[in-house]
């Protein structure tokens, strides 16, 4: 029996079941933090909220790649892989708390592309920031 949970293609299919249900619960998260709803935005044609949330998936993404190549475990993967989470939706609170002239979110939601590829950005460099930082 253990051989079959030591198969590569066994480890890979179960590192992208959880990091895909990762995602989605994840993007949940966000969604609940932010006050535009992302897939009503985007379905719109919103290019701001595209970008942001293209930024957070991005961000997570590359966070479970360090995680992944960093542990062994799928436990331990995972773990890392939330407190990587964490620390990117800490990130965005800061972001959202450094900018007190304008609401991030309102910007965003207003398709305001400068403030939503601002935000993709600010994602995508934090997660590799992070990544790197969980190994």
């Amino acid at each position: 029996m253990n051989s079959f949970w030591e198969n590569e293609i066994v480890k890979i299919a179960a590192n992208f079941s959880v990091v895909i249900l990762c995602m989605v619960v994840f993007l949940a998260v966000f969604e609940l933090v932010t006050k535009y709803k992302n897939w009503e935005e985007i379905q719109k044609g919103n290019v701001a909220v595209a970008m942001a949330t293209g930024g957070k998936i991005f961000g997570i993404a590359n966070i479970f790649r360090y995680s992944i190549s960093h542990h062994d475990s799928l436990l331990s993967m995972i773990g890392w892989g939330v407190y990587g989470f964490l620390l990117l939706l800490g990130g965005y609170f800061i972001y959202e708390f450094l900018t007190p002239k304008f609401n991030i979110d309102q910007e965003i939601a207003n398709d305001n592309r400068a403030v939503g590829f601002i935000s993709m950005v600010i994602s995508i460099g934090l997660s590799f920031v992070i990544g790197a930082s969980i190994r």
